[in-house]
Order: structure tokens, then sequence, then C-alpha cells
């Protein structure tokens, strides 16, 4: 077991160590002093979710949307209260679809939203269509326990 996590600063990208000893809802990142954790998702391009999913030793929870689709619309409120509730364990990121087509069609994504579960840089869990906050906070745990 480590005695520390690395946590990527959502404001700025830097990689931070926060050790475990220490709660990591109150970290805040070395470089721009923002807090590494507020309870919402961060939304992400391509290099950016690459920078997390390679440097983050927490669980990543990934939700790709596109801003036409009223089922990702209508989910957007759920996964911003899923945050609330599994913050600072998961990491929860948004990546538009349209935006980050390379990250899209690696991921094998066919229809959003689409839920994607990594734990240390590899996919453990997926699925797709809209969900209730508790719902996705179930999916997630469930899929980390077992995963």
């Amino acid at each position: 077991m480590t005695d520390a996590s690395q946590i990527v600063c959502p404001a700025c990208g830097a990689v931070n160590r926060v050790p475990v000893s220490r709660p990591a809802q109150e970290a805040r990142c070395g470089v721009c002093k923002q807090a590494l954790f507020d309870g919402h998702p961060v939304a992400v391009d391509e290099p950016r979710f690459e920078r997390h999913l390679r440097a983050d030793t927490i669980p990543l929870l990934l939700d790709v949307w596109a801003p036409w689709c009223g089922p990702c619309r209508a989910m957007a409120p759920a996964f911003e209260l899923a945050a609330a509730v599994l913050e600072p364990q998961v990491r929860l990121l948004k990546l538009n679809a349209d935006e980050a087509p390379t990250v899209s069609d690696r991921l094998g994504v066919r229809g959003i939203p689409a839920l994607f579960l990594f734990r240390n840089g590899a996919a453990i869990a997926q699925t797709a269509g809209a969900m209730t906050a508790d719902a996705i906070v179930r999916w997630a745990r469930s899929s980390l326990s077992t995963g």
C-alpha cells in the first residue's frame, strides 16, 4: 500500500502527491494553490483526459457526452450530484465526444451518454444511457468493488 495518492489538479494540470494521512478533500495544488476537489466534475479535453488517465492514482469516472444530446443534458445534474458523493475517492471527468473523437473512438463509444470507470489507467467498467445520481453512485461503487 502506498503512502500517497497522485492527483492531477483540475485547474492547472499539475500532478500532486497527497499523503493518505491527510484528508484529500482539503488538499490544494502545490503549483496554483486551487482545491484539488470541489465536489464537481472536471471538464477535460483529450490531452487533459490522457494526463488524468496516466497520472491519477485514484479511480476515474468519465462521462462521454455531447451538447446536442438530450439524455446527456438531462443526466448532467445527476453526474454533478454524484461528484459531490464520490469525491475524493473517485475523480469525475466530463469529455465532450464531439471535441474528442480520438478518445471516443479508442474507447469504442457507440452511444451517449457513456460512462467509463478506470482504475490504474485501465477501463474496468462501462455503461451507456442516462442515469440518476443514485444509480451512478451505486454503479461506480459496485464496479469498483468487483473490478
